[in-house]
This record gives structure tokens, C-alpha cells and sequence, in this order.
């Protein structure tokens, strides 16, 4: 027997899902644009692809969909204040741009300078699913730096990890 489970008590568990802080960007024909996302993983290595969710409510939608090119920005603990600007804290995408140093990738979409890794997507496939729009991107370039320290999200806050925590079975 299904028991149905509110919408309260589903964001709540994934409250205490702890993330990984992604700043996402897209750069064409239909503009710029960027917000924060904690919804990110990879989908396969055959061809390297990875998926990022997207509020369908967000006005960027259609930049995202229309550009078919994204880029996924992995932030060190040192971009909190960059990821409040993404998350919506600034609404002037010309502002938020402002608050980071960036690098043009293959896709023309840019890159966060500093950020732990940055995956160079052009748009596969997006779907809606409820509330959100799922994008698949099949990434083309990456980015990443061999220091720093990932910007975690959990228990609906940013969390700074001080140090290498190690390795599974390695």
C-alpha cells in the first residue's frame, strides 16, 4: 500500500541530504545567465554527461533551453558569497557576473575562474518533470584546479569541509 508523502516532508529528507554548490551558467544567442543549483550528478562517462535541475518558475528557463550550452561551476568554500548572488540574493545578472573573475569555455558559456572543476555542457536533452526541468548536458570541456575545499549545502546551509576527508577503499 502507497503511502503519499507531502511536499513538506519531502523537502525536509532532502534538507539533510548533504550537496555540492553549483553555480551554472549559460552565454548565446538568447543571453546570459546563471543561478545556483544543488542538483547535480553525472549520468554516464559513455558519453561523459552529467544532469542539473532547473525550477521550471525561473525566469532563465528559456536562456538555458534556447542556448543549448550550459556550464557547471563546482565552488570551493571560498565562493559563499558568489553562491548567494546565484541563488537569487542579486536579481542583475550584470551584478552577479560582477562578483566572480570568469573564463570562456569551448561552448562560450564562462566559467568561474576559481572553482573546483568546471563542466563545459552543451544541452542534450531537457525535461520537465513536476516542478523542475532536468537538463542533460553532454559535457564537451572541463576546467579544474588540484586545491580548495568544496562548498557543501545541508541541513539548509552552506557548510565549509576544512579538509580532505579521504578516500573509499583507496
Amino acid at each position: 500500500m502507497e503511502t503519499a508523502i507531502s511536499k513538506t516532508e519531502f523537502r525536509n529528507a532532502m534538507a539533510r541530504v548533504c550537496a555540492p554548490v553549483n553555480v551554472v551558467t549559460t552565454n548565446g544567442p538568447a543571453g546570459r545567465g546563471g543561478f545556483t543549483a544543488t542538483a547535480m550528478c553525472s549520468v554516464t562517462d559513455d558519453p561523459p554527461s552529467l544532469l542539473v535541475c532547473m525550477n521550471r518558475n525561473s525566469t532563465q528557463c528559456g536562456l538555458f533551453i534556447d542556448n543549448r550550452r550550459f556550464c557547471v561551476n563546482v565552488l570551493s568554500h571560498d565562493h559563499t558569497e558568489l553562491a548567494g548572488h546565484f541563488a537569487g540574493a542579486t536579481k542583475d545578472m550584470a551584478t552577479r557576473y560582477a562578483a566572480a573573475d570568469w573564463v570562456e569555455m569551448q561552448s562560450g558559456s564562462l566559467a568561474v575562474k576559481d572553482a573546483i572543476v568546471s563542466l563545459d555542457c552543451e544541452l542534450a536533452e531537457a525535461r520537465l518533470l513536476g516542478t523542475h526541468h532536468i537538463l542533460i548536458g553532454r559535457v564537451v570541456g572541463i576546467r579544474s584546479r588540484s586545491d580548495g575545499n568544496a562548498l557543501l549545502y545541508f541541513d539548509r546551509n552552506y557548510v565549509h569541509v576544512p579538509t580532505q576527508l579521504g578516500s573509499f577503499g583507496g
